[in-house]
């Protein structure tokens, strides 16, 4: 049975928006998840969180009317319980069926799916360039993007495809002409929202040096090379060539205040260096990486912020709510930032996660070499970012 098939169930089943589902985890409350999805999926992708239980049971083990009960003793019956899937069918289903038998609970709409387009907007409250700074955050992949704006005026920094409306409604709603939209790199795990951006009449820039991995769109764009700047209202951003992640790498220096590192430095690690050139060219990646941040970050004034382009599980945030922290603060965390050249090399080479899932069309997507419409984007970037070197936080080590 397809999984978007399922009959609506007889019990009345309440149900849970995302952003409620959100708000609870954040809120410290335990929430207990019985994830319907494929045992693959889940591996891949679940919900996770300090104070979040979380139980995979394949819909199709709970398909029968006399359920196994091996399978049902997995699941608690002592608490509420939240059933979802990937685009909230099954749930309902698996829910219903639950209901009968007296467990409590409810059902996730639209599934992962929906967890997916949560997107929220964080100010930067370290940031005292001119102007103000939101720090955008997407749980399900944790991707970040940034928007200035100042005096009437606004650049927002890694967008996502699936976010332009949003993009174009904030800057409305807060009365502000979106000027610019910059990408820091050709990204591997999502879709780039800078050519939408575009469309809609917002300048669109991209790094000069990702130019020859084969932008097939580069002479409808901006390109922005190392030292080059873009005004926004009283603030300026310096585009700053931190190449290692990939070749074209570039970071926004955000009016001498915050950093935004795109894949190159993270608050919890630093980039993998295999999603250009695979393995063989990993090497010499990495030694240009080291070489970046040690030349063109790390140089910088201890207190000036450092914002990636994403946070895994590992990260922490700070204070105000943001995955941002002094490079001050970083180097004495991260023994990475402090390594001579071969230690940082063997270091990042040594624990790299699986490659994002459909990294490679994702690639040729925002190169402009394979067109997909939005559905297909919004499907192609579903699950982790895997963009740090590490699955695990090398600050504190």
């Amino acid at each position: 049975m397809n999984a978007d098939d399922f009959p609506t169930p007889d019990a009345d089943v309440e149900s849970v928006d995302p952003e409620s589902l959100k708000d609870r985890i954040d809120a410290g409350e335990d929430v207990t998840l019985l994830d319907a999805r494929m045992t693959s999926d889940y591996e891949e992708w679940h919900i996770d969180g300090e104070n979040v239980t979380s139980i995979n049971v394949p819909y199709f083990e709970l398909l029968e009317d006399d359920i196994d009960e091996d399978v049902l003793d997995q699941i608690p019956d002592d608490r509420e319980v939240t059933v979802l899937c990937a685009k909230g069918g099954a749930s309902e289903f698996v829910a219903g069926t639950l209901a009968e038998r007296n467990y409590d609970v409810d059902h996730l709409e639209d599934g992962m799916n929906g967890w997916a387009r949560i997107y929220e907007a964080v100010e930067v409250e370290g940031y005292d360039g001119a102007g103000t700074l939101l720090q955008y955050q997407r749980p399900s992949s944790g991707c970040l993007g940034y928007l200035l704006y100042d005096d009437g005026e606004a650049a927002i920094i890694d967008p996502l495809r699936a976010f332009t409306d949003r993009y174009l409604e904030d800057a409305d709603d807060l009365g502000v002409d979106l000027q610019y939209a910059l990408d820091t790199h050709v990204h591997a795990d999502h879709i780039s929202g800078v050519r939408n951006l575009a469309e809609e009449g917002v300048e669109g820039v991209i790094p000069e040096a990702a130019v020859d991995r084969g932008v097939t769109y580069a002479d409808n764009m901006t390109t922005a090379a190392d030292g080059d700047t873009f005004a926004v209202g009283d603030a300026t951003i310096e585009a700053v060539y931190t190449p290692g992640h990939t070749t074209g790498m570039t970071s926004y220096l955000v009016d001498d205040s915050l950093l935004a590192t795109g894949d190159g430095l993270f608050v919890e690690s630093v980039a993998r260096p295999d999603l250009e050139e695979g393995d063989d060219g990993a090497p010499d990646a990495a030694r240009m990486l080291y070489e970046s941040l040690q030349e063109r970050v790390l140089t910088l004034p201890d207190d000036t912020l450092v914002g990636g382009a994403h946070f895994s599980d590992a990260a922490e945030p700070a204070a105000d709510g943001t995955y941002t922290a002094p490079i001050g603060e970083l180097v004495e965390e991260m023994d990475a930032l402090t390594m001579d050249e071969q230690e940082f090399v063997d270091l990042v080479l040594s624990d790299m996660p699986p490659r994002p899932a459909n990294y490679e069309e994702i690639i040729a997507t925002n190169l402009g070499q394979h067109a997909v419409d939005d559905e297909e984007a919004f499907t192609l970037e579903l699950g982790p970012n895997n963009c740090a070197a590490s699955q695990d936080s090398l600050a504190g080590d």
